[in-house]
Protein backbone atom coordinates (compact mmCIF):
# COMPACT_ATOMS: atom_id res chain seq x y z
CA UNK A 1 0.00 0.00 0.00
CA UNK A 2 1.37 3.39 -0.92
CA UNK A 3 0.86 6.58 1.04
CA UNK A 4 0.27 9.24 -1.18
CA UNK A 5 3.32 11.00 -0.55
CA UNK A 6 5.03 8.03 -2.10
CA UNK A 7 2.37 7.77 -4.63
CA UNK A 8 3.46 11.55 -6.26
CA UNK A 9 6.16 10.03 -7.72
CA UNK A 10 4.64 7.22 -9.44
CA UNK A 11 4.40 7.44 -13.00
CA UNK A 12 0.78 7.61 -14.46
CA UNK A 13 0.37 3.96 -15.54
CA UNK A 14 2.42 2.28 -12.56
CA UNK A 15 -0.07 4.68 -10.06
CA UNK A 16 -2.72 3.15 -12.13
CA UNK A 17 -2.34 -0.21 -11.71
CA UNK A 18 -1.88 1.16 -8.11
CA UNK A 19 -5.43 2.47 -8.09
CA UNK A 20 -6.93 -0.42 -9.67
CA UNK A 21 -6.21 -2.99 -7.25
CA UNK A 22 -7.55 -0.13 -4.58
CA UNK A 23 -11.31 0.42 -6.40
CA UNK A 24 -11.56 -3.67 -6.57
CA UNK A 25 -10.92 -3.77 -3.21
CA UNK A 26 -12.92 -0.91 -1.98
CA UNK A 27 -16.67 -0.82 -4.29
CA UNK A 28 -18.87 -2.67 -2.31
CA UNK A 29 -22.42 -1.08 -4.09
CA UNK A 30 -20.91 -0.26 -7.70
CA UNK A 31 -18.89 -2.06 -10.73
CA UNK A 32 -15.31 -0.63 -10.57
CA UNK A 33 -14.34 1.35 -13.49
CA UNK A 34 -10.90 1.83 -14.88
CA UNK A 35 -11.05 4.42 -17.28
CA UNK A 36 -6.93 4.69 -17.31
CA UNK A 37 -5.74 2.42 -19.85
CA UNK A 38 -6.14 2.56 -23.44
CA UNK A 39 -6.45 -1.04 -24.04
CA UNK A 40 -9.67 -0.98 -26.55
CA UNK A 41 -12.79 -3.09 -26.16
CA UNK A 42 -13.40 -3.91 -29.81
CA UNK A 43 -11.13 -6.04 -31.58
CA UNK A 44 -11.36 -6.61 -35.46
CA UNK A 45 -12.66 -10.43 -35.46
CA UNK A 46 -12.60 -10.85 -39.33
CA UNK A 47 -8.41 -10.60 -40.38
CA UNK A 48 -8.31 -12.72 -37.14
CA UNK A 49 -10.47 -15.36 -38.29
CA UNK A 50 -8.59 -15.15 -41.83
CA UNK A 51 -5.52 -15.99 -39.75
CA UNK A 52 -6.48 -18.59 -37.87
CA UNK A 53 -8.02 -20.27 -41.25
CA UNK A 54 -4.84 -19.55 -42.95
CA UNK A 55 -3.31 -21.58 -40.33
CA UNK A 56 -5.21 -24.33 -40.41
CA UNK A 57 -4.46 -24.20 -44.04
CA UNK A 58 -0.84 -24.47 -43.44
CA UNK A 59 -0.91 -27.04 -40.93
CA UNK A 60 -2.68 -29.21 -43.23
CA UNK A 61 0.16 -28.58 -45.33
CA UNK A 62 2.78 -29.28 -43.05
CA UNK A 63 0.84 -32.53 -42.52
CA UNK A 64 1.16 -33.33 -46.44
CA UNK A 65 5.05 -33.31 -46.36
CA UNK A 66 5.07 -35.47 -42.86
CA UNK A 67 2.37 -37.14 -40.94
CA UNK A 68 2.23 -37.41 -37.10
CA UNK A 69 3.81 -35.79 -33.99
CA UNK A 70 7.17 -34.93 -36.46
CA UNK A 71 4.95 -32.67 -39.89
CA UNK A 72 7.11 -31.48 -42.33
CA UNK A 73 7.50 -28.05 -43.38
CA UNK A 74 4.80 -26.34 -45.76
CA UNK A 75 5.64 -27.63 -49.57
CA UNK A 76 5.47 -24.59 -52.85
CA UNK A 77 4.45 -26.91 -55.36
CA UNK A 78 1.02 -26.82 -56.38
CA UNK A 79 -0.03 -24.62 -53.09
CA UNK A 80 -2.27 -23.12 -55.37
CA UNK A 81 -5.00 -25.37 -56.37
CA UNK A 82 -5.18 -26.72 -53.01
CA UNK A 83 -5.54 -23.09 -51.34
CA UNK A 84 -8.65 -22.99 -53.70
CA UNK A 85 -10.10 -26.23 -52.76
CA UNK A 86 -9.64 -25.45 -49.26
CA UNK A 87 -11.32 -22.26 -49.55
CA UNK A 88 -14.08 -23.70 -51.39
CA UNK A 89 -15.08 -26.04 -48.10
CA UNK A 90 -15.31 -22.94 -45.86
CA UNK A 91 -18.43 -21.94 -44.67
CA UNK A 92 -19.44 -19.01 -45.44
CA UNK A 93 -18.23 -15.95 -42.38
CA UNK A 94 -16.19 -12.64 -42.48
CA UNK A 95 -12.76 -14.37 -42.10
CA UNK A 96 -13.19 -16.95 -45.50
CA UNK A 97 -14.59 -13.81 -46.95
CA UNK A 98 -11.30 -11.68 -46.60
CA UNK A 99 -9.34 -14.84 -47.60
CA UNK A 100 -11.56 -14.79 -50.70
CA UNK A 101 -11.16 -11.25 -51.70
CA UNK A 102 -7.50 -11.33 -51.55
CA UNK A 103 -7.39 -14.04 -53.15
CA UNK A 104 -9.16 -11.60 -55.88
CA UNK A 105 -7.01 -9.00 -55.46
CA UNK A 106 -3.79 -9.83 -53.73
CA UNK A 107 -1.79 -9.86 -56.86
CA UNK A 108 -2.90 -5.79 -57.28
CA UNK A 109 -2.20 -5.02 -54.19
CA UNK A 110 0.84 -7.24 -53.02
CA UNK A 111 2.59 -6.49 -56.34
CA UNK A 112 2.98 -10.21 -57.06
CA UNK A 113 1.90 -13.56 -58.28
CA UNK A 114 -0.54 -15.51 -56.29
CA UNK A 115 2.31 -18.39 -55.77
CA UNK A 116 4.69 -16.62 -54.48
CA UNK A 117 2.87 -14.16 -51.52
CA UNK A 118 0.80 -17.44 -50.58
CA UNK A 119 3.61 -19.46 -50.42
CA UNK A 120 5.62 -16.89 -48.31
CA UNK A 121 2.13 -16.38 -45.56
CA UNK A 122 1.61 -20.00 -45.33
CA UNK A 123 5.14 -20.52 -44.43
CA UNK A 124 5.21 -17.58 -42.35
CA UNK A 125 2.37 -18.38 -40.13
CA UNK A 126 3.87 -21.68 -39.55
CA UNK A 127 6.46 -19.52 -37.64
CA UNK A 128 9.20 -22.40 -38.95
CA UNK A 129 11.73 -20.53 -40.13
CA UNK A 130 13.50 -17.18 -38.77
CA UNK A 131 12.47 -14.08 -40.32
CA UNK A 132 14.03 -13.54 -43.69
CA UNK A 133 14.88 -10.55 -44.67
CA UNK A 134 14.91 -9.63 -40.78
CA UNK A 135 13.56 -6.17 -41.65
CA UNK A 136 10.00 -7.64 -42.61
CA UNK A 137 9.00 -10.14 -45.13
CA UNK A 138 8.56 -9.17 -48.43
CA UNK A 139 5.08 -9.40 -49.05
CA UNK A 140 3.97 -8.12 -45.40
CA UNK A 141 6.30 -5.10 -46.25
CA UNK A 142 4.64 -4.91 -49.43
CA UNK A 143 0.54 -5.09 -47.81
CA UNK A 144 1.65 -2.63 -44.28
CA UNK A 145 3.21 -0.01 -46.90
CA UNK A 146 -0.43 0.03 -49.03
CA UNK A 147 -2.22 0.10 -45.64
CA UNK A 148 0.21 2.90 -44.17
CA UNK A 149 -0.43 5.02 -47.91
CA UNK A 150 -3.96 4.58 -47.41
CA UNK A 151 -4.50 5.69 -43.78
CA UNK A 152 -1.50 7.35 -42.43
CA UNK A 153 0.75 8.79 -45.26
CA UNK A 154 -1.83 10.70 -48.00
CA UNK A 155 -0.23 12.35 -50.02
CA UNK A 156 3.22 10.79 -49.80
CA UNK A 157 4.96 11.29 -53.00
CA UNK A 158 8.21 9.26 -51.43
CA UNK A 159 9.84 5.63 -51.39
CA UNK A 160 10.19 4.48 -48.09
CA UNK A 161 11.33 1.90 -45.55
CA UNK A 162 9.65 -0.03 -42.63
CA UNK A 163 10.73 -1.97 -39.85
CA UNK A 164 8.66 -4.46 -38.10
CA UNK A 165 8.80 -4.71 -34.54
CA UNK A 166 7.16 -5.43 -31.43
CA UNK A 167 4.57 -2.79 -31.12
CA UNK A 168 4.92 0.81 -30.67
CA UNK A 169 6.39 0.63 -27.35
CA UNK A 170 9.18 -1.61 -29.31
CA UNK A 171 9.67 1.26 -31.63
CA UNK A 172 10.43 3.87 -28.96
CA UNK A 173 12.49 1.63 -27.41
CA UNK A 174 15.09 1.01 -30.21
CA UNK A 175 14.95 4.30 -31.88
CA UNK A 176 15.95 5.59 -28.92
CA UNK A 177 19.03 3.46 -28.49
CA UNK A 178 20.00 3.51 -32.00
CA UNK A 179 20.07 7.04 -32.20
CA UNK A 180 22.57 6.83 -29.07
CA UNK A 181 24.73 4.11 -30.23
CA UNK A 182 25.16 5.72 -33.86
CA UNK A 183 25.89 8.86 -32.16
CA UNK A 184 23.01 11.14 -34.03
CA UNK A 185 22.24 11.76 -30.54
CA UNK A 186 24.59 12.21 -26.94
CA UNK A 187 23.81 12.58 -23.67
CA UNK A 188 23.59 16.33 -22.87
CA UNK A 189 22.35 16.87 -26.09
CA UNK A 190 19.28 19.32 -26.94
CA UNK A 191 16.18 17.80 -27.99
CA UNK A 192 12.32 19.06 -28.15
CA UNK A 193 9.19 16.81 -26.58
CA UNK A 194 6.01 18.28 -27.84
CA UNK A 195 3.64 17.74 -24.57
CA UNK A 196 1.54 16.60 -23.14
CA UNK A 197 2.56 13.35 -25.08
CA UNK A 198 3.03 9.85 -23.98
CA UNK A 199 4.39 8.65 -20.51
CA UNK A 200 7.72 7.23 -22.15
CA UNK A 201 8.85 10.36 -24.58
CA UNK A 202 9.09 12.07 -20.79
CA UNK A 203 10.89 10.38 -19.07
CA UNK A 204 13.12 8.35 -21.31
CA UNK A 205 15.15 11.31 -22.26
CA UNK A 206 16.22 11.47 -18.32
CA UNK A 207 17.58 8.43 -18.09
CA UNK A 208 21.01 7.61 -17.30
CA UNK A 209 22.34 6.55 -20.74
CA UNK A 210 20.68 9.60 -22.23
CA UNK A 211 20.17 12.73 -20.23
CA UNK A 212 19.35 14.80 -22.93
CA UNK A 213 18.77 18.79 -22.46
CA UNK A 214 14.75 18.61 -23.11
CA UNK A 215 13.10 21.60 -24.49
CA UNK A 216 9.34 21.80 -23.91
CA UNK A 217 6.58 23.18 -27.24
CA UNK A 218 3.53 22.68 -24.83
CA UNK A 219 0.16 23.24 -26.49
CA UNK A 220 -2.62 24.58 -25.20
CA UNK A 221 -6.71 24.75 -25.16
CA UNK A 222 -7.67 26.85 -28.61
CA UNK A 223 -11.60 27.19 -29.61
CA UNK A 224 -12.54 26.35 -32.95
CA UNK A 225 -16.09 27.70 -33.65
CA UNK A 226 -16.68 26.89 -30.31
CA UNK A 227 -15.61 23.66 -29.97
CA UNK A 228 -12.24 22.77 -28.00
CA UNK A 229 -9.12 21.53 -30.10
CA UNK A 230 -5.65 21.64 -28.26
CA UNK A 231 -2.78 22.92 -30.61
CA UNK A 232 1.04 24.08 -30.49
CA UNK A 233 0.90 28.29 -31.09
CA UNK A 234 3.34 29.26 -33.67
CA UNK A 235 5.76 31.16 -30.78
CA UNK A 236 6.41 27.44 -28.96
CA UNK A 237 6.82 25.76 -32.63
CA UNK A 238 9.27 28.86 -33.80
CA UNK A 239 11.64 27.44 -30.62
CA UNK A 240 12.55 24.38 -33.55
CA UNK A 241 14.59 27.25 -35.38
CA UNK A 242 17.00 26.40 -33.10
CA UNK A 243 19.60 24.62 -34.70
CA UNK A 244 21.17 23.29 -31.68
CA UNK A 245 17.48 21.34 -31.18
CA UNK A 246 18.82 18.18 -32.92
CA UNK A 247 15.55 16.03 -32.39
CA UNK A 248 12.02 16.74 -31.90
CA UNK A 249 9.74 13.75 -30.68
CA UNK A 250 5.46 13.98 -30.81
CA UNK A 251 2.69 11.97 -30.56
CA UNK A 252 0.41 13.28 -33.62
CA UNK A 253 -3.04 12.83 -32.29
CA UNK A 254 -1.70 13.44 -28.73
CA UNK A 255 -1.61 11.40 -25.80
CA UNK A 256 -3.75 12.09 -23.91
CA UNK A 257 -5.50 15.90 -25.10
CA UNK A 258 -6.35 13.51 -28.14
CA UNK A 259 -5.98 16.28 -31.12
CA UNK A 260 -3.92 16.25 -34.08
CA UNK A 261 -1.52 18.67 -35.45
CA UNK A 262 -2.98 21.61 -37.60
CA UNK A 263 -2.41 22.06 -41.12
CA UNK A 264 -0.83 25.04 -40.18
CA UNK A 265 1.51 23.92 -37.92
CA UNK A 266 3.01 21.06 -39.84
CA UNK A 267 3.21 23.89 -42.98
CA UNK A 268 5.21 25.57 -40.09
CA UNK A 269 7.56 23.17 -39.26
CA UNK A 270 8.51 22.81 -42.81
CA UNK A 271 9.42 26.36 -43.39
CA UNK A 272 11.56 25.55 -40.25
CA UNK A 273 13.05 22.96 -41.77
CA UNK A 274 13.80 24.17 -45.09
CA UNK A 275 14.97 27.76 -43.50
CA UNK A 276 16.60 27.34 -40.47
CA UNK A 277 17.42 24.16 -38.95
CA UNK A 278 17.65 21.52 -41.94
CA UNK A 279 18.92 18.55 -39.97
CA UNK A 280 16.40 18.36 -37.54
CA UNK A 281 15.06 14.80 -36.63
CA UNK A 282 11.63 14.48 -36.74
CA UNK A 283 9.76 11.04 -34.40
CA UNK A 284 6.38 11.17 -34.81
CA UNK A 285 4.13 8.17 -32.97
CA UNK A 286 1.12 7.94 -35.45
CA UNK A 287 -1.04 5.48 -33.66
CA UNK A 288 -4.36 7.23 -33.13
CA UNK A 289 -3.96 8.60 -36.76
CA UNK A 290 -7.02 6.26 -38.08
CA UNK A 291 -8.95 7.99 -35.67
CA UNK A 292 -8.96 11.43 -36.92
CA UNK A 293 -11.77 11.63 -39.70
CA UNK A 294 -8.67 13.93 -42.27
CA UNK A 295 -5.36 12.95 -40.52
CA UNK A 296 -2.03 14.57 -41.88
CA UNK A 297 0.97 13.05 -40.77
CA UNK A 298 4.53 14.80 -40.55
CA UNK A 299 5.79 12.08 -42.35
CA UNK A 300 3.78 12.64 -45.94
CA UNK A 301 4.86 16.26 -45.37
CA UNK A 302 8.72 16.02 -44.13
CA UNK A 303 9.63 12.42 -45.17
CA UNK A 304 13.33 13.17 -45.64
CA UNK A 305 13.50 14.69 -41.88
CA UNK A 306 10.86 12.11 -40.14
CA UNK A 307 10.96 8.55 -38.79
CA UNK A 308 7.53 7.29 -37.80
CA UNK A 309 6.22 4.80 -35.86
CA UNK A 310 2.88 3.38 -35.92
CA UNK A 311 1.03 0.47 -34.04
CA UNK A 312 -2.00 -1.66 -34.87
CA UNK A 313 -3.08 -2.20 -31.09
CA UNK A 314 -5.44 0.86 -30.83
CA UNK A 315 -6.96 1.07 -34.41
CA UNK A 316 -7.61 -3.13 -34.68
CA UNK A 317 -7.91 -3.75 -30.34
CA UNK A 318 -4.39 -5.73 -30.52
CA UNK A 319 -1.97 -4.96 -27.95
CA UNK A 320 -1.80 -8.29 -27.14
CA UNK A 321 -0.18 -9.26 -30.64
CA UNK A 322 2.51 -6.68 -30.27
CA UNK A 323 2.40 -5.16 -33.76
CA UNK A 324 3.95 -2.16 -35.34
CA UNK A 325 5.89 -0.67 -37.64
CA UNK A 326 9.21 2.41 -38.15
CA UNK A 327 8.94 3.62 -40.86
CA UNK A 328 11.77 5.76 -42.58
CA UNK A 329 11.62 7.66 -46.17
CA UNK A 330 14.54 5.26 -48.67
CA UNK A 331 16.78 9.24 -48.54
CA UNK A 332 16.39 10.35 -44.92
CA UNK A 333 18.31 12.55 -42.63
CA UNK A 334 19.27 9.77 -40.44
CA UNK A 335 21.61 8.24 -43.18
CA UNK A 336 22.76 11.40 -44.45
CA UNK A 337 23.97 12.16 -40.86
CA UNK A 338 25.82 9.32 -40.63
CA UNK A 339 27.80 10.29 -43.53
CA UNK A 340 29.30 13.44 -41.68
CA UNK A 341 30.11 11.75 -38.32
CA UNK A 342 33.56 12.61 -36.80
CA UNK A 343 36.40 9.89 -37.84
CA UNK A 344 36.53 8.67 -34.28
CA UNK A 345 32.90 7.93 -34.45
CA UNK A 346 33.12 6.52 -37.69
CA UNK A 347 35.80 3.91 -36.80
CA UNK A 348 33.83 3.40 -33.55
CA UNK A 349 30.73 2.03 -35.90
CA UNK A 350 33.29 0.34 -38.02
CA UNK A 351 33.94 -1.73 -35.14
CA UNK A 352 30.50 -1.67 -34.21
CA UNK A 353 28.77 -3.44 -36.91
CA UNK A 354 32.15 -5.29 -38.29
CA UNK A 355 30.54 -8.59 -37.89
CA UNK A 356 27.80 -7.93 -40.32
CA UNK A 357 29.08 -5.45 -43.05
CA UNK A 358 32.90 -4.23 -44.00
CA UNK A 359 31.01 -1.59 -46.00
CA UNK A 360 29.73 0.65 -42.61
CA UNK A 361 29.17 3.31 -44.63
CA UNK A 362 26.70 1.83 -46.74
CA UNK A 363 24.89 0.20 -43.83
CA UNK A 364 21.84 1.91 -43.82
CA UNK A 365 20.05 3.98 -40.18
CA UNK A 366 17.19 1.56 -40.87
CA UNK A 367 19.07 -2.18 -41.16
CA UNK A 368 21.20 -0.12 -37.99
CA UNK A 369 18.00 -0.22 -35.50
CA UNK A 370 17.39 -3.94 -36.85
CA UNK A 371 21.19 -5.07 -35.65
CA UNK A 372 20.87 -3.16 -32.70
CA UNK A 373 17.37 -4.22 -31.17
CA UNK A 374 19.81 -7.47 -30.80
CA UNK A 375 22.75 -6.00 -29.65
CA UNK A 376 23.84 -6.41 -33.13
CA UNK A 377 25.79 -9.82 -32.13
CA UNK A 378 22.91 -11.73 -33.10
CA UNK A 379 21.23 -9.72 -35.49
CA UNK A 380 21.35 -13.19 -37.76
CA UNK A 381 18.27 -14.02 -35.40
CA UNK A 382 17.09 -10.51 -35.54
CA UNK A 383 13.17 -9.01 -36.60
CA UNK A 384 9.60 -9.75 -35.47
CA UNK A 385 7.99 -13.46 -35.19
CA UNK A 386 6.70 -14.48 -38.89
CA UNK A 387 3.19 -15.30 -37.82
CA UNK A 388 2.70 -11.71 -36.02
CA UNK A 389 3.78 -10.46 -39.36
CA UNK A 390 0.75 -12.41 -40.54
CA UNK A 391 -1.47 -11.11 -38.30
CA UNK A 392 -0.18 -7.39 -39.45
CA UNK A 393 -0.75 -8.18 -43.05
CA UNK A 394 -4.40 -9.42 -42.66
CA UNK A 395 -5.11 -6.47 -40.65
CA UNK A 396 -3.54 -4.25 -43.54
CA UNK A 397 -5.01 -5.99 -46.10
CA UNK A 398 -8.48 -5.85 -44.31
CA UNK A 399 -8.39 -2.39 -44.36
CA UNK A 400 -7.48 -1.85 -48.17
CA UNK A 401 -10.37 -3.78 -48.90
CA UNK A 402 -13.07 -1.95 -46.72
CA UNK A 403 -13.69 0.18 -49.80
CA UNK A 404 -16.83 1.60 -47.83
CA UNK A 405 -14.37 2.23 -44.93
CA UNK A 406 -16.95 0.49 -43.01
CA UNK A 407 -14.75 -0.53 -39.96
CA UNK A 408 -13.24 2.67 -39.82
CA UNK A 409 -16.69 4.65 -38.99
CA UNK A 410 -17.32 2.15 -36.61
CA UNK A 411 -14.36 2.40 -34.83
CA UNK A 412 -14.46 6.29 -34.74
CA UNK A 413 -18.30 6.27 -34.02
CA UNK A 414 -18.08 4.36 -31.29
CA UNK A 415 -15.71 7.07 -29.55
CA UNK A 416 -16.88 9.71 -30.21
CA UNK A 417 -20.41 9.05 -29.01
CA UNK A 418 -19.15 7.78 -25.97
CA UNK A 419 -16.72 11.24 -25.59
CA UNK A 420 -20.61 13.08 -26.72
CA UNK A 421 -21.90 11.17 -23.34
CA UNK A 422 -19.10 12.25 -20.56
CA UNK A 423 -19.07 15.84 -21.99
CA UNK A 424 -22.81 16.58 -21.38
CA UNK A 425 -22.49 14.54 -17.72
CA UNK A 426 -19.90 16.90 -17.17
CA UNK A 427 -20.98 19.62 -18.99
CA UNK A 428 -17.77 20.25 -20.59
CA UNK A 429 -17.19 21.58 -24.16
CA UNK A 430 -16.85 19.67 -27.21
CA UNK A 431 -13.97 19.11 -28.57
CA UNK A 432 -13.50 20.03 -32.47
CA UNK A 433 -14.01 16.83 -34.62
CA UNK A 434 -11.66 17.86 -37.69
CA UNK A 435 -8.59 18.04 -35.07
CA UNK A 436 -9.75 15.18 -32.44
CA UNK A 437 -9.36 11.21 -32.15
CA UNK A 438 -11.71 10.71 -29.70
CA UNK A 439 -9.87 8.20 -27.96
CA UNK A 440 -8.80 9.65 -24.52
CA UNK A 441 -10.52 13.06 -22.75
CA UNK A 442 -8.04 15.47 -20.86
CA UNK A 443 -9.27 18.26 -18.80
CA UNK A 444 -8.36 19.97 -16.00
CA UNK A 445 -10.23 19.15 -12.86
CA UNK A 446 -9.30 22.05 -10.93
CA UNK A 447 -10.64 24.39 -13.78
CA UNK A 448 -14.12 22.49 -14.05
CA UNK A 449 -14.55 22.62 -10.26
CA UNK A 450 -14.47 26.46 -10.52
CA UNK A 451 -16.47 26.32 -13.11
CA UNK A 452 -19.13 24.38 -11.58
CA UNK A 453 -18.63 25.06 -7.69
CA UNK A 454 -17.04 28.35 -7.29
CA UNK A 455 -13.60 29.94 -7.51
CA UNK A 456 -13.41 29.98 -3.84
CA UNK A 457 -14.28 26.23 -3.38
CA UNK A 458 -11.45 25.38 -6.10
CA UNK A 459 -9.50 27.18 -4.25
CA UNK A 460 -9.57 26.12 -1.39
CA UNK A 461 -9.79 22.35 -2.26
CA UNK A 462 -6.21 22.81 -3.94
CA UNK A 463 -4.81 24.13 -0.76
CA UNK A 464 -6.12 21.18 1.41
CA UNK A 465 -5.37 18.47 -1.18
CA UNK A 466 -3.48 17.32 -4.56
CA UNK A 467 -4.64 15.21 -7.39
CA UNK A 468 -2.91 12.38 -6.60
CA UNK A 469 -5.14 11.91 -3.22
CA UNK A 470 -7.90 13.23 -5.33
CA UNK A 471 -7.65 9.98 -7.71
CA UNK A 472 -6.83 7.41 -4.49
CA UNK A 473 -10.09 8.71 -3.27
CA UNK A 474 -11.82 8.44 -5.72
CA UNK A 475 -10.71 4.95 -6.61
CA UNK A 476 -11.07 4.29 -2.94
CA UNK A 477 -14.36 5.68 -2.47
CA UNK A 478 -16.37 5.42 -5.70
CA UNK A 479 -14.23 2.88 -7.35
CA UNK A 480 -13.23 5.08 -10.76
CA UNK A 481 -9.68 4.59 -11.91
CA UNK A 482 -8.53 7.59 -13.70
CA UNK A 483 -4.44 8.71 -14.56
CA UNK A 484 -3.25 12.07 -13.76
CA UNK A 485 -2.52 14.56 -16.85
CA UNK A 486 0.52 15.72 -15.36
CA UNK A 487 2.66 12.85 -15.61
CA UNK A 488 1.79 13.21 -19.57
CA UNK A 489 3.03 16.96 -19.28
CA UNK A 490 -0.24 18.33 -18.79
CA UNK A 491 -1.43 20.79 -16.40
CA UNK A 492 -0.67 19.74 -12.52
CA UNK A 493 -4.96 19.14 -11.91
CA UNK A 494 -5.58 17.64 -15.48
CA UNK A 495 -7.05 13.68 -15.46
CA UNK A 496 -6.89 11.47 -18.93
CA UNK A 497 -9.75 9.21 -19.12
CA UNK A 498 -9.93 6.52 -21.62
CA UNK A 499 -13.02 7.07 -24.00
CA UNK A 500 -11.66 3.41 -25.85
CA UNK A 501 -11.96 0.30 -22.95
CA UNK A 502 -15.02 0.72 -21.10
CA UNK A 503 -18.74 -0.07 -22.19
CA UNK A 504 -20.44 2.66 -23.59
CA UNK A 505 -23.10 2.92 -20.93
CA UNK A 506 -20.23 3.51 -18.58
CA UNK A 507 -19.21 6.86 -19.50
CA UNK A 508 -22.25 8.89 -18.20
CA UNK A 509 -21.94 6.62 -15.23
CA UNK A 510 -17.55 8.21 -15.30
CA UNK A 511 -19.31 11.60 -14.75
CA UNK A 512 -22.00 10.95 -12.21
CA UNK A 513 -19.00 9.58 -10.03
CA UNK A 514 -16.89 12.36 -10.49
CA UNK A 515 -19.68 14.79 -9.78
CA UNK A 516 -20.95 12.90 -6.65
CA UNK A 517 -16.82 12.94 -5.48
CA UNK A 518 -16.84 16.86 -6.08
CA UNK A 519 -20.32 17.54 -4.61
CA UNK A 520 -19.81 15.68 -1.42
CA UNK A 521 -16.40 17.36 -1.11
CA UNK A 522 -18.14 21.08 -1.88
CA UNK A 523 -21.29 20.47 0.68
CA UNK A 524 -18.95 19.71 3.27
CA UNK A 525 -16.61 22.87 2.35
CA UNK A 526 -20.29 25.03 2.61
CA UNK A 527 -21.12 23.24 6.15
CA UNK A 528 -17.74 23.84 7.61
CA UNK A 529 -18.24 27.69 6.33
CA UNK A 530 -21.61 27.55 7.76
CA UNK A 531 -23.52 28.03 4.51
CA UNK A 532 -25.76 25.14 5.06
CA UNK A 533 -26.90 23.12 7.96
Amino acid sequence: MFSVKEAENLSPFELGLFLEKSAKKAVKNSVPLNAGRGNPNWTAAAPREAFFLLGLFAVSEMERVRQGELSGMPARMEMLGRFEVFLAAQKETPGKNLLVGIWGKGERILGADKHDWLFEFVDAITGDNYPNPDRVLNYVEKAIKAYLEKEIFKGLKRPFDIFAVEGGTAGICYLFDSLVSNFLLQPGDKIALMIPTFTPYLEIPQLSRYRFDVVQIRSTPELIDGRLTYQFNSREIEKLRDSSIKAVFMVNPSNPSSSALKEETILQLKDIVQMDNPDLMILTDDVYGTFVPKFQSVFSVLPFNTACIYSFSKYFGATGWRLGTIALAEKNVFDAKLKRLSQEFTRELEIRYEVITKETEKFKFIDRLVADSREVALNHAAGLSTPQQVQMALFSLFSLLDEEESYKKKAQSICRYRQKLLYEELDLVMPFDHYDSAYYCEFDLLDWMKTHFGEQFGLDFQKETSITNFLMRLALEHGLVLLKGSGFGGSEWSVRISLANLETKDYKEIGRRIKKMVSDEFLKWQFERGQVK
